[in-house]
């Protein structure tokens, strides 16, 4: 009797699980049937898919290339991406805003976005030639007419690569990000093995730089030839889209502050970098870079919320609180286990990584969490055109964490730039908690196109 007792029991329990994970599988799926996590979880699987092959990367660069010229090649291409997102960056919020609602004009969009994203850069990038000496011996090795000259091209590549992830979200197309990043990620360390022997001091940059230039070509066939034209077709009889006056009003409060943003996440590990020597830079970049994957995980989300609430204002509350749910349960045990497993994950590049890198990554880590708050309120600032809202919260963003830095930097050395990016987003969290709190508790609005969050979606999200 007590064994058929204990049967019971154990039938009832794998039931119940079985249950259980037949729930979670349907809720998965109904998260998949709404555009706004459609996109926001594909956005945050190319995250993932980066974070993986990018470890792979530069593990194999860590083993295949000098400390020396590994942490000079981070920098090169850490000012590389700097001169490439002057513009590029500062066009990413308006196309996610604007490319919904473009219609017919949507290639227009996309495309003069490329062009003056590229022109600006490779201007901008040849004044920083023009003053290597000030730059440090960090990048000396852009002197001379070849290198300045593929340095100018890569910057010109990563124009466009930076824009069109952007430009596939915003057709509502996110699912062919990861895929874009797959390949990118493969061919990237292949070209960095194949290169090793043959360029042992510039090896790394090339590799970088060659595949990228090889997938602009499949991806906007891809996006010109067929997504814009569906776009175009879709859209509603009637429908206004947006003129140049109205994206110009968006982009003059829109651009100061994602300049602002672009100075945390580039210019101030180029800044990095022309005062440590090659050796500690790599250390420092390192442990950047996969913190700032970590980052990557809120703007993902917020990013497919801007798309989502442009198209459909009156479920800007509801989809806001479900973004910041959705983004809490999965940032939330990356940023713990982050926090946890540092020292482990950098020991894997050598021991000189988990020494140096620990405290930064960990700071890091733990400065997302706030960082959540801030992205999903910027991304409702953007879906409403807030623009000026949107320049004072970013901008006084980068002037704590430029400040907070570079004052630490001398006391605190690399680990600087974690306290400024921790103490600045927690006080800029807290002081726009208010507004967002107004957002998510925006009045609730009939069932529109959009997919309305059901009690049983409720429970999934908390």
């Amino acid at each position: 009797m007590t064994s058929t007792m204990a049967g019971g029991r154990r039938d009832r329990k794998d039931g119940g699980e079985e249950g259980r994970l037949a729930r979670l599988r349907r809720r998965l799926m109904r998260d998949l049937r709404n555009p706004l996590f459609l996109n926001g979880y594909a956005l945050m699987a190319n995250t993932g898919v980066t974070a993986v092959l990018g470890m792979g990367y530069w593990l194999l660069a860590a083993r295949l290339y000098s400390p020396e010229d590994f942490g000079r090649s981070q920098a090169l291409i850490t000012a590389m991406r700097l001169f490439a997102g002057l513009t590029a960056l500062g066009l990413t919020g308006a196309l996610a805003r604007f490319i919904p609602v473009a219609g017919r004009r949507t290639g227009a969009l996309i495309g003069r976005g490329y062009l003056i994203a590229t022109l600006s850069a490779v201007v901008a990038a040849g004044g920083f030639l023009l003053t290597l000496p000030f730059w440090g011996e960090n990048y000396a090795t852009l002197a001379g007419a070849g290198p300045g000259v593929f340095f100018l091209a890569s910057v010109a590549i990563w124009s466009v690569f930076t824009l069109q992830d952007v430009a596939l979200a915003g057709l509502r197309k996110a699912v062919w990000v990861p895929v874009n990043s797959v390949c990118f990620g493969l061919v990237k360390m292949a070209l960095l093995v194949a290169l090793a022997g043959a360029l042992p001091n510039d090896g790394v940059y090339v590799s970088w730089i060659v595949p990228t230039a090889l997938a602009l070509v499949p991806v906007n066939f891809f996006i010109f030839g067929v997504l814009v034209p569906r776009h175009a077709r879709s859209a509603p009889e009637g429908s206004r889209p947006p003129g140049p006056r109205e994206i110009g009003r968006f982009l003059a409060g829109d651009y100061p502050g994602a300049f602002s943003v672009l100075a945390i996440v580039y210019f101030l590990p180029v800044y990095v970098a022309s005062r440590v020597s090659g050796e500690l830079f790599g250390y420092f970049a390192m442990a950047q870079t996969l913190g700032a994957m970590i980052e990557l995980l809120a703007i993902n989300m917020a990013t497919s919320l801007t798309v989502e609430g442009s198209t459909e204002r009156s479920r800007l509350a509801a989809n806001c609180r479900q973004a910041l749910r959705r983004a809490y349960l999965i940032i939330g045990p990356v940023s713990v286990v982050t926090f946890a497993a540092a020292p482990l994950i950098l020991s894997v590049f050598g021991p000189g990584f988990s020494e140096h890198g620990t405290p930064l990554l960990r700071l890091m880590a733990l400065a997302v969490l706030p960082r959540v708050l801030i992205e999903i309120y910027l991304s409702a600032l953007r879906a409403q055109s807030r623009a000026r809202m949107l320049a004072v919260v970013q901008i006084g963003l980068a002037v704590l964490v430029l400040s907070s830095s570079v004052i630490l930097l001398p006391i605190a050395g690399i680990t600087s730039v974690g306290y400024g990016l921790l103490f600045s987003e927690l006080l800029v969290a807290l002081l726009i908690f208010g507004g967002l709190r107004q957002i998510l508790d925006g009045a609730e609005t009939p069932r529109s196109s959009g997919a309305r969050e059901t009690p049983e979606a409720a429970s999934w999200s908390t």
